[in-house]
């Protein structure tokens, strides 16, 4: 498989992948850095932002949701990228010592958000996870938060079954994937194992392709696991990165794969860029905030 490093950006801890098909534009966030890119054929802007960003996501209004430590933002993407013009959308978790982590929107377009206990220094060092004091969300367009999870460590992979009934979401101090069920009042029922853990690294963030398949990042395993819907392993795709953290299918017919990194003491000359490789296969689409 061909790789091929999208820019010569190279992100302390790259996150979030997001394709917008109407647009043709991919959206990541380096958390670490603070900061939440944009990349639109050759052209890549950046916007700083004042804290750490987890998710950079386009809404159905024209704007776009940034999730940061102090809360859910809407940002102006007409504005400089070192004068960003926010404005507080909602605060889901009041928690002190949290921050964001994975955040995506289901197929009615709601963001779900979980957060965790910030492990980033002032410099961007890793600082260590002393307690499971993460949670996880769902915000409505109204600005309704709903409370789904307590007492998470590091949430990671939020992907939905195509009928809407089943969460897949994982906990990376667990090394675990889990399956939900979503019940029609919209809580989850209790977690059922769905794969790990192994030997090929931590899970981190997920793409799921159009057969129902799971392109799970692996966190210090330098490669992709495809993992079957029962939660088998299919194939394992390496990385020339040390630090997967996420991946998105993209491109005009979702066939093009971009994967996210951080950096990593092994100082590989890849670590932190975005990655993207042609695959046979398409990925479903993103869907924006529909607020």
């Amino acid at each position: 498989m061909t790789w091929t490093a999208l820019t010569q950006h190279r992100a302390q801890l790259g996150e979030g992948p997001f394709w917008d098909a109407p647009t043709q534009a991919l959206y990541w966030v380096d958390i670490a850095g603070q900061q939440a890119l944009r990349l639109i054929g050759q052209n890549v802007q950046i916007w700083q932002m004042p804290e750490h960003v987890s998710a950079f996501i386009p809404c159905a209004s024209g704007d776009a949701l940034v999730t940061l430590s102090s809360g859910v933002y809407r940002l102006d993407l007409d504005s400089p990228g070192l004068e960003p013009r926010l404005t507080l959308f909602c605060v889901a978790d009041p928690q002190p010592g949290n921050r964001p982590n994975e955040a995506r929107c289901d197929g009615q377009g709601r963001l779900w958000l979980s957060t965790m206990q910030n492990n980033i220094g002032e410099q961007g060092e890793d600082l260590p996870i002393v307690r499971r004091s993460g949670a996880l969300f769902r915000i409505d367009p109204d600005k309704r938060v709903t409370p789904l999870l307590r007492n998470l460590g590091i949430p990671n992979t939020l992907l939905w079954s195509d009928d809407g009934t089943r969460l897949l979401f994982g906990d990376s101090m667990d090394a675990t994937l889990y399956s939900y069920f979503i019940r029609t009042d919209g809580n989850l029922d209790v977690a059922n194992l769905w794969y790990g853990p192994d030997e090929q690294g931590g899970p981190d963030g997920s793409a799921m392709d159009v057969e129902g398949y799971v392109w799970n990042a692996r966190w210090d395993g330098s490669c992709l696991l495809r993992l079957a819907p029962g939660g088998k392993v299919d194939r394992k795709i390496d990385l020339p990165i040390s630090r997967p953290t996420s991946c998105v299918f993209g491109g005009e017919d979702l066939k093009t794969l971009y994967i996210t990194s951080a950096a990593s003491p092994h100082n590989h000359p890849l670590d932190g860029a975005v990655l993207s490789m042609r695959v046979d296969g398409a990925g479903k689409l993103c869907t924006r905030f529909a607020g």
